[in-house]
């Protein structure tokens, strides 16, 4: 492994140094594991420990309480610059969870051991943990094969993990596009299945997956993954409608206004998500006004309706 250097990197393994030296385990765990395996440096840092919320307050009492109900709290460092905010790092005991009611948070957690901590989590790829102190990986759930594979599995049951957690199912394309891996033919089978749940969850977070995914990389790629994972005809019906809407070959020799969008947001990589958002939208409204007449094809006033539509979708978005 590399060598840690960055201010939230080096702060997490003081963490988890701190933590080992007062008789409690602890590793990295989740998606900073899976980008430094990849040779991408982690955004952030989350640590996963035997020891409870109430033993980790006391350990570093310059921490915030953000979900010790759920075994989370996020414990501050300073400031990597004066100009910028406290490093923070968050510390989550060992859990299983119990109940999913809601379809996104437990009833309830119950502290466990690491392996039962990773079985509860998301997507192998994902379910890695770093231990920093001997430079070791653990893998209790195959993420590593998959990470050379570059497949995108959910742990475990998949059809269990969905109904447990629904936005899983846009985090799972999300994942794929922006790490440019497939999604494994059983997780994708499930998310099919599961798609018409997708309305359990709040439209504020079904907006804040479909951000990152057309501010990431590759946001093409994961509007196709959308498409095929019938997701999106739940969350943007308007724009699945695209699909097959014929254009005048001579001004559009690309084909439908769905491959016409997918081609703009081909070369949209990291845009912002006015841009991303303008790109996905701007020919909204020509499946409302298609007209054939005299063996030619028009959208009269689709600018018009399609603007109306727009706003009518970023509003439900809350956007």
């Amino acid at each position: 492994m590399r060598e840690i250097s960055s201010p939230a990197g080096q702060f997490a393994v003081h963490i988890v140094r701190r933590l080992h030296e007062a008789g409690f385990r602890a590793v990295f765990a989740g998606g900073c594991v899976r980008d430094w395996l990849l040779g991408r440096e982690p955004k952030d840092y989350d640590v996963a420990t035997a020891a409870h919320p109430q033993q980790v307050r006391r350990l570093f009492p310059h921490s915030l309480d953000i979900g010790a109900a759920f075994g989370v709290i996020c414990v501050l460092g300073g400031r990597p610059a004066p100009d910028k905010p406290p490093v923070q790092v968050e510390v989550a005991t060992f859990r299983r969870d119990a109940g999913y009611a809601d379809g996104r948070h437990p009833d309830r957690v119950e502290y466990a051991d690491e392996v039962e901590d990773v079985k509860r989590r998301d997507f192998t790829v994902n379910g890695l943990l770093y231990d920093p102190l001997k430079d070791e990986v653990l893998d209790y759930v195959g993420g590593r094969k998959d990470l050379s594979g570059r497949s995108i599995r959910a742990i475990g049951d998949p059809s269990r993990r969905f109904r447990e957690d629904r936005l899983r199912m846009l985090r799972a394309p999300r994942f794929a596009a922006s790490l440019d891996f497939k999604i494994d033919a059983l997780t994708a089978s499930a998310i099919r299945k599961e798609a018409p749940h997708i309305h359990d969850v709040s439209t504020e977070r079904i907006r804040e997956e479909l951000s990152k995914m057309l501010t990431g990389p590759h946001p093409r790629h994961a509007l196709e993954l959308l498409k095929s994972l019938r997701l999106l005809k739940e969350v943007l019906p308007e724009v699945d409608a695209l699909v097959g809407v014929e254009q005048p070959p001579r001004f559009h020799p690309e084909g439908d206004v769905w491959v016409h969008t997918l081609l703009l947001l081909k070369g949209l990589d990291h845009a912002n998500v006015t841009l991303a958002l303008a790109a996905l939208l701007h020919d909204v409204g020509k499946p409302r006004t298609f007209v054939r007449a005299h063996d030619r094809i028009r959208f009269n006033e689709h600018e018009k309706v399609g603007a109306a539509m727009a706003e009518e979708i970023l509003r439900r978005l809350a956007a």
